[in-house]
């Protein structure tokens, strides 16, 4: 496995909007073929399965939130809408790559604040007012783009200060990172292991929902983001950057198999917080853990600031410690169902 930097910036230059993963699933599908079968589905879910006996599944998604194109005017701009739950406060003058027969740069337009109005500061821009300038005319861009075509934000990885990166897609990249970064170990233990990089989790766990379909899996751990406590925000609604792996507690998890990982945390060293939710966990566990007759599942997340916006920011060593609780989770069970 390459080391976590490379792996990272490699993870999250590829492009995967939801609906349109066929470039983030062939990259996966190449790390993935050194461990085990590896498979892709209609909805573009990547699987790779190795080992025998009893059988854990590994769940992360592999989408990003992006844009889809729906029209382009007659004098040379590109209409768009979301595709994922996208923050349209932060798009004017963001630079994005329409991906078409081509794939063309352009910048979100914005008006430029000597000609805005006194209500024009007070609100956030509707997305189908904005429209994207890519240089070209009308007619150049009827030949290369269609609609339905997406667009994703620039990507920008940048390494800042005390092992903490900021890209876009860190959802969920940074979780496939934590799984990819677990498989050399768990390779060696004697247990069944299904990868599974989902499709579609932005627009509703499209690909979650039909993953462990006939697997017969017993246990599966899911892995994602959650929000890190940043400027403005609520700490009763965050965890911490860099205070380690994030336990889901939730009426969609294993209760049994949540008070394992804190103990095992502890057991190995691995820092860990507690994430407490009444209800859904707005992830892939929540579709995982009620298919086939039901599945005991678990959630880690790594803390990150800044979700679904162009700089979201996580620290290595979150990532590193949902890798480890992963592995020292796995070799526990083996232990104990090979005893």
């Amino acid at each position: 496995m390459m080391e976590i930097y490379e792996l990272l910036e490699k993870l999250t230059t590829v492009n995967g909007v939801s609906g349109n993963e066929e470039d983030v699933c062939a990259f996966l599908e190449d790390i993935l073929s050194g461990y085990g079968e590896v498979t892709r589905d209609n909805l573009n879910n990547v699987y790779c399965t190795f080992g025998e006996g009893y059988h854990f599944l590994l769940d992360a998604h592999l989408d990003e939130i992006g844009f889809v194109v729906t029209d382009i005017t007659d004098d040379g701009f590109i209409k768009f809408d979301k595709c994922g739950g996208i923050d349209t406060r932060m798009l004017p003058a963001n630079e994005v790559v329409i991906h078409s027969k081509e794939k063309i740069r352009g910048v979100i337009s914005t008006k430029p604040p000597h000609l805005q109005s006194a209500d024009d500061e007070k609100k956030a821009p509707i997305i189908t007012d904005l429209a994207i300038d890519t240089g070209y005319k009308s007619e150049e861009l009827r030949e290369i783009v269609e609609r339905g075509d997406r667009i994703t934000l620039k990507k920008n990885f940048v390494k800042l200060l005390n092992n903490r990166i900021s890209s876009s897609v860190l959802d969920d990249r940074s979780g496939v990172a934590s799984v990819l970064l677990a498989l050399d170990r768990l390779k060696k233990l004697n247990c069944k292991i299904t990868v599974a990089f989902t499709s579609q989790e932005e627009v509703g766990t499209r690909g979650a929902s039909v993953a462990p379909f006939g697997l017969d899996v017993d246990e599966a751990i899911c892995v994602d983001v959650s929000f890190a406590m940043s400027n403005g925000c609520d700490k009763a609604d965050c965890g911490e950057l860099s205070n380690g792996v994030m336990i889901g507690f939730s009426p969609s998890l294993d209760g049994e198999m949540s008070r394992k990982l804190v103990k095992l945390a502890e057991k190995n060293g691995i820092p860990y917080q507690q994430e407490i939710m009444n209800g859904r966990t707005g992830t892939d566990a929540d579709v995982i853990s009620v298919n086939e007759s039901g599945i005991k599942s678990a959630l880690l997340s790594i803390p990150e600031r800044y979700m679904h916006q162009p700089v979201e920011v996580v620290d290595i060593d979150d990532i590193n410690a949902v890798s480890n609780l992963i592995v020292a989770y796995i070799t526990e069970r083996v232990g104990e169902l090979n005893a």
